[in-house]
């Protein structure tokens, strides 16, 4: 091997690169046309992007000094002018662009196509708020349509659990970008409605890229949502991040984490309630009883009760038999709503994962996600079994389906 007797550290070598990159004369006053992409402003006021065409990409970055000096909000798949410098950034060998003015030359691409099909889906009703369905309040099972491994279905999990430990979730796993992404997710949506487990469905990713976002662009997912009979809650990207799903969507939540709290109720506000309920009622039927007892003995004090010791006899024995019967009547109605919120109490007490152990049941959680069926069992693999008193580690040797 040839040995030219130079020996560089990275450092130096990126060091070096960059030095060739300064001192072209071209380079250095560069103007490049393209369509934004993964933009992201960040707090310090400087702005990171990418601007590509179709067959490459590079990165670019505008300092908040020249950002100033912008007379419009940048965004991803506006088409571009750029003007500035090529220069590499040392410490990941990565050269980018070095922003100083820019100029917006159109919509782009993908914000075209995103207007058109908006446009198109609106004019077909696909938005009308009259075909929108209301979302459950307290339901059974929450669906969820996402990338298993993705941050989104790890946040969901863990709000719902925190919210309602005893809420059951289906998680039906797609790709949620890149080619066939839309596929996946429609066929998800219609699974979910073929199989009629859930009461609502979630459907959505974390944030990215306008083309990171484009499968939820789709009309055939859009269609999908349209056409589902379970509530569709649309979670796509972050809160300033907006799809053809969200506009289609029965409920657009700003993220997965905001989704999970619209579709999951707090267990211990809904117990709260029915404790307060219970109280209420109660308390209105002693209050009810008391002034009955007032009127009747007012009743019995008045000054026509003194006429004849007969006629108060007669009269005191009618108001006791009124008073005994609506005593009855009263207690009567006083055990049945108690009866009534003692089986609600009892009903929501019977969802706590405690009683179910208590029972002598356990749960079973595999790779981090608890295991409602049979069919979700991975063989040769460990889990863990969490019982009333203690948690196991346990291995799946086989699995009979019933």
């Amino acid at each position: 091997m040839l040995d030219n007797g130079y020996r560089l550290t990275v450092s130096q070598l990126n060091e070096y690169v960059n030095g060739l990159l300064k001192s072209d004369s071209l380079l250095s006053h560069v103007c490049v046309c393209g369509e934004i992409s993964g933009f992201k402003r960040h707090s310090s006021g400087h702005l990171y992007f990418s601007i590509k065409d179709e067959g490459a990409l590079v990165r670019c970055v505008m300092f908040r000094q020249n950002a100033f000096s912008l007379d419009f909000s940048p965004q991803d798949g506006q088409s571009v002018t750029i003007y500035g410098s090529v220069s590499l950034y040392v410490k990941d060998g990565q050269y980018q662009l070095y922003v100083t003015a820019m100029e917006r030359r159109g919509e782009g691409e993908l914000y075209r196509r995103f207007m058109l099909m908006k446009t198109r889906l609106e004019a077909k009703g696909y938005f009308d708020e009259a075909h929108k369905k209301n979302i459950p309040s307290l339901p059974r099972c929450v669906g969820i349509i996402t990338s298993p491994t993705g941050a989104a279905i790890q946040d969901i999990i863990n709000i719902t659990r925190r919210r309602f430990p005893a809420m059951n979730m289906l998680l039906y796993p797609v790709r949620v970008q890149g080619d066939g992404a839309a596929e996946e997710i429609a066929d998800a949506i219609v699974a979910m409605n073929r199989i009629k487990k859930a009461d609502v469905l979630i459907v959505g990713r974390g944030g990215g890229s306008m083309e990171d976002l484009w499968p939820f662009n789709e009309e055939i997912v859009a269609k999908a949502i349209y056409e589902s009979d379970i509530p569709v809650v649309s979670a796509v990207g972050h809160e300033t991040d907006f799809s053809i799903a969200d506009f289609t969507a029965d409920l657009r939540a700003p993220t997965p984490s905001a989704a999970a709290e619209l579709c999951v109720p707090e267990y211990a506000r809904l117990y709260g309630e029915v404790v307060s309920a219970q109280n209420y009622i109660s308390d209105l039927c002693h209050k009810e009883m008391d002034n009955l007892i007032q009127r009747l003995s007012g009743i019995r004090d008045s000054a026509a009760f003194s006429m004849t010791r007969h006629r108060i006899e007669m009269l005191s024995r009618n108001v006791e038999i009124q008073r005994d019967n609506m005593s009855v009547m009263l207690r009567s109605e006083l055990v049945n709503a108690i009866h009534s919120i003692e089986k609600q109490q009892s009903q929501l007490n019977a969802l706590s994962p405690e009683a179910v152990l208590d029972r002598g049941y356990g749960m079973v959680q595999q790779e981090g996600i608890f295991v409602g069926s049979a069919d979700e069992l991975k063989e040769k693999q460990k889990a863990l079994l969490i019982m009333k008193n203690g948690i196991a580690d346990i291995t799946i040797d086989s699995v009979s389906r019933g």
